[in-house]
This record gives C-alpha cells, sequence and structure tokens, in this order.
C-alpha cells in the first residue's frame, strides 16, 4: 500500500533555502510542505494545529521575524507538547560542533545535516526524512509483529498445559482459566483477576469461580494419576485432593513464565 505524502513543517529563516525546499516539493509526490516558519513560536503552534510528521529546523534563526534565534529552546517545548506521536526532527545548522550535536541528540533530534558539506541539497534533507520514515515504519512493523508472536507463543503453551491435564476445550471453565492466566502473565490493570473476568465474560463472579472449580474437579476426577503428578507438581491440600482456582492459576502463571 502507497503511503501518503510525508507532511513537513519547515522552521527556516534564510529565504534562498525555503525556496529551495519550495522547489524541491514541486517535483515529488512523497513529500507535502504544511507550513514554512522563520519562527520558532510559531513552529511550535504548527506543531500543535498541523501535526507535522517530519520537522526541519534552521539552528539558527537569526534573521527571524519573532521568536529565539537558538532553536534548541523549541526542542526542549517540543517535548512537553502533549502528541501521540514522535514527530521526525531534522536539524540543519552551519555550526560543526560534535558537543553541540550531543545536545541536539540529547533532545530528541533524529539528524543533523550540515548546511556547508558538499552534499548538502533540499532534495538530500528531504531524502533523509523519506528514509527515517521507512526506517521507522520498519521497526514499528517489527515491534508489532515480534508482539503478535509472543502473544502466539503464551497461547500455545497455555492450551498444551491444560489440554494435558484433561481441562478440555468443552469445559466452560476453559476459557475462564486461560483468559485469567493470560491476564495474570501480562499482570496491566492491576484488578483482582476474577474481577477482570466478570467484565469480560459478563458473568457473576460465583459463576466464574464455579466455573473454574468444576473445570479443576474435572480434570482431577477423569485425567490418570500419573498424569496430573507429572503435569502438575504443586503441593495440593491432602484434605480437598485438588487445588484451590487460584492456586491453579498462579501455578500455571509461574510456570509459563519459566517457559518463556
Amino acid at each position: 500500500m502507497k503511503l501518503k505524502p510525508m507532511r513537513i513543517l519547515i522552521i527556516e529563516d534564510d529565504i534562498n533555502d525555503c525556496n529551495a525546499f519550495k522547489k524541491s516539493v514541486e517535483n515529488r509526490d512523497d513529500i507535502e510542505i504544511i507550513a514554512i516558519t522563520d519562527s520558532d513560536i510559531e513552529g511550535l503552534q504548527y506543531v500543535k494545529t498541523k501535526r507535522p510528521e517530519g520537522i526541519v529546523l534552521d539552528l539558527e534563526l537569526n534573521n527571524g521575524t519573532l521568536g529565539n534565534t537558538d532553536s534548541l529552546g523549541f526542542l526542549e517545548k517540543l517535548k512537553n507538547i502533549s502528541l501521540n506521536y514522535e514527530p521526525i526532527v531534522i536539524v540543519t545548522t552551519h555550526v560543526n560542533s560534535k558537543r553541540t550535536y550531543e545536545i541536539l541528540h540529547r533532545n530528541g533530534v533524529d539528524l543533523i545535516l550540515y548546511k556547508e558539506h558538499p552534499k548538502y541539497s533540499s532534495d538530500h534533507v528531504l531524502n533523509n526524512f523519506i528514509n527515517l520514515r521507512k526506517a521507522t515504519t520498519y521497526k514499528e512493523s517489527h515491534i508489532e509483529q515480534t508482539m503478535e508472536d509472543e502473544e502466539e507463543k503464551i497461547s500455545n503453551i497455555i492450551n498444551t498445559e491444560l489440554d494435558l491435564i484433561g481441562i478440555n476445550s468443552k469445559l466452560k471453565g476453559r476459557n475462564y482459566i486461560y483468559d485469567a492466566i493470560l491476564y495474570l502473565l501480562k499482570d496491566e490493570s492491576g484488578i483482582n483477576v476474577i474481577q477482570y473476568l466478570t467484565k469480560v465474560h459478563k458473568k457473576s463472579k460465583t459463576t466464574i469461580t464455579n466455573g473454574i472449580q468444576n473445570a479443576i474437579i474435572h480434570a482431577w476426577r477423569v485425567t490418570p494419576i500419573d498424569d496430573l503428578m507429572r503435569y502438575y507438581t504443586a503441593r495440593i491440600n491432602y484434605e480437598t485432593g485438588i487445588p484451590t482456582p487460584m492456586e491453579f492459576l498462579y501455578y500455571y502463571v509461574d510456570k509459563i513464565k519459566k517457559k518463556l
């Protein structure tokens, strides 16, 4: 699927550089300039209202009509804007200082391009945006795929463990147990696991607890004792002969964590 043009904000006080960017974009369909300003203050407003995917930031705004001549303040304020994404920031500069570059990178700059470099041009800047965009998209896609693979692995382990002790998919409590173990492995919201299950399955606490307990009773009734002793190694109350729902759930949470 072809991506939409990358929306770029340009903060630059050199009129020739601004015109060069405009001319470069005329011959491309992968970049769209949403605004050009020579002010870091206006730049922040454009970030809030137009939400650019990328920002060209001239480090020295000596000829700007409004705001600061040093763009480091812009980077600090950019961090405090409530965005649900991180724009790609490329700084362009006449300064060639390792210390300055280190400060810029610590402040979230993705790339620094030296204006006096023989290869520097508006097209070179824009090409770097596209390359960074591709790298970011690939990274996000890779992370999502890794998470999906991990979830599938966990799901397979849970299902295998329950099958081994005879808690099959026909039992109503099977789904409760599966979801409970998965929830406890993630442990994200911090609410009680039974309370969580009541919200997910729209059932009462009693129904959920009984469903889990009945599945356990079924397993201990039909599964050979040798299999139970092999696959469920936790101690069991000798009076009841079976684990409680919470003992059962936390046993498998600990067991599966060791397998991951």
